[in-house]
């Protein structure tokens, strides 16, 4: 059959354009992204991501200790929130990263990259990214401090050592650990470090650094008056707002699906994938299974289900399971989270025998369940630590869990020396502790000139509410 010369012509010029395309296609093709590019680019977007929800803890933890605390002083708490990132950031990026991951002075300390500029290397996730998902991990560390000793602290001293934890206290143990050359762990092309302490996201690093440093200066500075009556038996101090205390345990929660996912550092490859699913599934199951250890621990203690205690156990879950999430088993998360719920609520007993005032609970939760998390590491392993072994209950022998009683240990030491000098300072110099006047009028007043809630508390004459004069 003979075709039309207008089809002959159409099919001419269609065999033409195929051609042209197959032939430039390749073009077009080495132009775009490559496919480790497309990697770096996913990967980068990730910690992005990631830090973005780890930043909205922030929020969460404002929420929270303002809702365990007295409404006269509610602007403190928010105000301390609010500056101790703002302290953080700056203090982070000028020196805090460089000790954090800086060239190695004997494994102790980083030596370099202080006042961080833009530093990129082709294949690789941007070093400001990876500032950026660090940073909030240090503001983490810096806000722990802030429940432990609210409602009594000034203002002024809160700035400096919120300063000083992200600036020196808290980098020089993520050199240790973190950093890839520090001598709690260093890699050297294998799993196997000199210690192999073993500490996925931060339940020693971030949160007991934290509780620590909560511990060292709640003591210092003393118990709000009236915590304790004239025979020493403790007095209970009600938070004045339990719907903001559950908001910032649910903003916590979300919070931390970046804190230990994101701490994966990557998810373009298959292997990745796995390990952030089952980051995210060991971190949830840990703090449900904390809500119920220690809602059945205070029921049964005190004769009544108990909101604060559960809301504890939630994030006493989380900060137990943060250390081992990339190591244990769905089974094992939950079994961690459940013993940190009677943690939470006997360790908090022990506080108050011990006369040591901490409002929202910030030692039980952070500091002895960061402890237990770590240690639970070197019990609950099903996949191999940085020692290269399992834990102990998987076969693995003491190995893993004796890395983990060093690494407790000696972060311990430091951040409590640390911690104890700073605040010694402060109270000596500027002072630590607001006056009884301020106290008993509340900080809000004492130290700002205003209240969060004007419509429900007389202000005196001459103060300001949000810069408006008081009538």
């Amino acid at each position: 059959m003979k075709l039309a010369w207008r089809t002959k012509i159409g099919l001419a010029l269609g065999f033409g354009l195929g051609l042209w395309l197959v032939s430039s296609g390749r073009a077009f093709a080495q132009e775009g992204p490559t496919t480790a590019e497309l990697a770096v680019a996913m990967n980068t977007f990730f910690l992005l991501v990631a830090a973005a929800l780890v930043f909205f803890m922030q929020a969460g933890f404002a929420m929270l200790t303002a809702g365990l605390t007295r409404a006269k002083n509610t602007t403190n708490i928010l105000f301390k929130n609010l500056m101790d990132f703002v302290m953080c950031s700056l203090a982070f990026w000028a020196v805090g990263w460089g000790l954090a991951y800086g060239t190695s002075a004997g494994g102790f300390i980083g030596t370099d990259q202080f006042f961080l500029s833009h530093i990129t290397a082709e294949g690789e996730v941007p070093v400001l990214a990876s500032w950026f998902f660090q940073v909030v991990f240090a503001g983490t560390a810096a806000t722990i401090v802030a429940g432990a000793m609210a409602e009594r602290t000034k203002f002024v001293a809160y700035l400096i050592y919120s300063f000083i934890i992200s600036l020196f206290i808290y980098p020089v143990v993520v050199h240790w650990v973190w950093s890839g050359a520090g001598w709690l762990n260093t890699y050297s092309g294998s799993t196997e470090g000199n210690w192999g302490f073993t500490d996925f996201a931060g339940s020693t690093v971030v949160h007991s650094v934290g509780g620590w440093a909560s511990l060292v200066g709640a003591m210092i500075l003393g118990p709000r008056l009236g915590r304790f009556g004239p025979d020493g038996k403790p007095r209970a101090i009600p938070g004045h707002n339990m719907s903001l205390a559950a908001l910032g345990t649910f903003i916590l929660w979300l919070g931390w699906f970046g804190f230990n996912p994101g701490s994966q550092l990557a998810i373009a490859s298959q292997a990745d994938a796995d390990a952030v699913a089952m980051v995210a599934v060991t971190t949830n199951l840990a703090a449900a299974a904390g809500a119920l250890g220690a809602l059945f621990t205070a029921w049964l203690r005190y004769g009544k289900p108990d909101l604060g205690q559960t809301l504890n156990g939630v994030l006493g879950g989380l900060v137990a399971i943060t250390a081992g999430c990339a190591y244990v088993d769905p089974l094992a998360a939950i079994i961690i989270g459940f013993i940190a719920g009677p943690v939470v609520v006997f360790s908090a007993e022990l506080l108050e025998k011990l006369k040591i005032d901490d409002p929202v609970g910030a030692v039980p939760v952070h500091l002895v369940n960061g402890i237990w998390g770590t240690l639970a590491v070197g019990l609950f392993a099903s996949i191999p630590g940085n020692t290269g072994t399992t834990g102990l209950f998987y076969g693995g022998g003491l190995t893993l869990l004796i890395s983990q009683v060093v690494g407790v240990v000696a972060i311990g030491l430091w951040t409590v020396a640390t911690a104890a000098l700073m605040f010694f300072a402060l109270k000596a110099t500027i002072g630590l502790r607001v006056s009884k006047a301020e106290e008993e009028a509340g900080l809000d007043i004492g130290e700002h000139g205003m209240v969060a809630y004007p419509d429900l508390a007389p202000l005196p004459t001459g103060s300001t509410v949000s810069g408006a004069p008081a009538n």
